[in-house]
């Protein structure tokens, strides 16, 4: 096939590039792994440094294979990933790696440059990005979100993208064999947000789609909060969470802001600093229970992150088909083997799953429709295979009218197909 157009779905946690040719079809790019082929290429980057001074060079690999070495680097290393979820907060500027520094825009654009590497003609080809309704964050700033993110492509050699909302994109994969007309809500749920789309979709003549948006709606709640709130309550604790230290005669609480951060996977990379190290090196020397707070700086000393995220999330996915699992995590000497019941990971969930409800609500309240006016439930993403949250669309919907569409590749296919037919627009125009 030869690409016509192209579409992108930069996500928390995978990314997919999507082709559509002239003629309608539609490809996604597959990427090379030790395992085999995927199509879903992980938003991760490593970074060492190779050489000795004055030659000291700092090199990078990003996907699939910054996760291989992430399982295997015994030197020092960062391991990032979950960059996406930075995008809103003015927080995160820059940061120092060996040395060198760099802001959010050039880390992003590392990363697309490795994702699109060898596309031809990427700089060229029309091309739409996909983008949450809501950023991630407490108070999240959309247009800095959006102007960095535009930057980020830039910086890769693709400075002509265009954007649209991530649900839309799922929208348009799902109604691309509509034959009659059909009002549809469509769930996009991703590492970082969870997003809503009510639309109406015409069918017209010679194949045409048309789509009519009626509400948008999202939430800065999804996958990863879910992973957050295992380590809330099955990891933290062994990491030292709620244990304490002597300060003089007293005794006092370990300091909450290591486990808040540390429960947040986009920011245990940034912990390792001398001054978080040294901290918690004091801490350790008058700690009731060392060997907790030991554990804690060994996963972040060694950059245990990405074992640890698959821990966790291995224990989100046996629940979904389980009433029970364990998580099982042994690295460097820390073990943790956690009994979790689904009755529980669904207690911890509740507030989460009910955010979820209510920008739901908002969806359905904007678009001025009862749920009975939706034809059709479309849901995409990894969460969407959670039982709580599917129950929750089967309760308001009614199990019939859900679907489920493929995890990683439906929001870059309709997304694909969005830039062809924004492209044929234009030139008709």
């Amino acid at each position: 096939m030869t690409p016509a157009a192209i579409g992108i779905d930069f996500g928390t946690t995978n990314s997919v590039v999507a082709l559509a040719g002239a003629d309608g079809s539609v490809m996604t790019r597959s990427f090379a792994t030790k395992q085999g082929a995927v199509d879903a290429y992980r938003s991760a980057l490593m970074f060492w440094r190779e050489g000795r001074p004055p030659q000291t060079r700092i090199t990078h690999v990003s996907g699939p294979d910054a996760l291989d070495m992430a399982l295997g680097m015994t030197t020092e290393h960062r391991f990032l990933q979950s960059l996406k979820t930075h995008l809103s907060s003015r927080a995160f500027q820059e940061t120092r790696l060996f040395g060198k520094l760099f802001r959010l825009e050039d880390l992003i654009g590392v990363f697309l440059s490795d994702l699109s590497e060898g596309l031809a003609d990427r700089e060229a080809l029309p091309l739409v990005s996909g983008r949450p309704v809501v950023f991630a964050g407490e108070r999240p700033d959309e247009e800095l979100a959006v102007g960095r993110l535009k930057a980020s492509y830039g910086k890769a050699g693709m400075a002509q993208v265009d954007f649209a909302y991530e649900p839309l994109g799922a929208a348009y994969w799902y109604a691309r064999d509509l034959k009659e007309p059909q009002t549809m809500l469509v769930a996009d749920f991703g590492g970082g947000t969870s997003d809503f789309s009510v639309m109406r979709f015409e069918p017209g003549r010679n194949g045409s789609l048309e789509a009519i948006p009626l509400s948008h709606a999202g939430v800065g709640v999804a996958g990863d909060t879910f992973d957050y709130r295992i380590i809330e309550h099955a990891v933290s604790p062994a990491l030292g969470k709620g244990t304490e230290y002597r300060s003089f005669d007293k005794l006092l609480p370990v300091p909450a802001h290591y486990h808040a951060a540390f429960a947040q996977w986009h920011k245990l990379s940034l912990m390792k600093s001398r001054e978080t190290m040294a901290e918690l090196n004091a801490l350790i020397r008058e700690a009731v229970e060392p060997g907790k707070l030991e554990d804690l700086l060994t996963v972040i000393e060694y950059d245990l992150g990405y074992e640890l995220y698959r821990a966790v999330s291995a224990a989100k996915v046996a629940l979904s088909d389980n009433e029970a699992t364990t998580l099982s995590f042994s690295q460097v000497g820390v073990t943790i083997e956690k009994p979790i019941r689904r009755t529980d990971f669904e207690r911890w969930i509740a507030d989460d799953v009910g955010a979820i409800e209510a920008a739901l609500d908002r969806a359905l309240a904007e678009a001025g429709l009862g749920g009975d006016r939706i034809e059709a439930v479309f849901m995409t993403g990894g969460t969407s295979y959670v039982p709580a949250v599917r129950s929750l669309f089967d309760r308001r919907f009614g199990a019939g009218k859900v679907h489920i569409g493929d995890a990683f590749r439906s929001v870059a296919s309709g997304l694909a197909l969005l830039a062809l037919d924004r492209a044929r627009a234009s030139v008709a125009a």
